[in-house]
């Protein structure tokens, strides 16, 4: 009976470092290429339409107080 499960131990602990094999993974060096000729250079374009002027405003002032920060311990 000792004899039995000794040999089923050993069997299992051969069995389970037969299965573990590190894997390398081979990464290929970066390729640096030498940059081609410039490109033809973009068209300039134009700045768009212009909007109207805002109006003015009634004289109302605005006040925006900022929240009160957290005190510092």
């Amino acid at each position: 009976m000792n004899t039995t499960t000794l040999f089923a131990a050993l069997l299992v602990t051969a069995s389970l470092a037969a299965c573990d094999k590190p894997t390398t993974v081979n990464v290929p060096p970066p390729t640096v290429g030498t940059p081609g000729p410039a490109g033809p250079q973009g068209n300039s374009g134009s700045d768009g339409l212009k909007g109207d002027t805002g109006k003015t405003g009634d004289g109302a002032t605005v006040i925006v107080v900022p929240p009160a920060s957290a005190p510092s311990n």
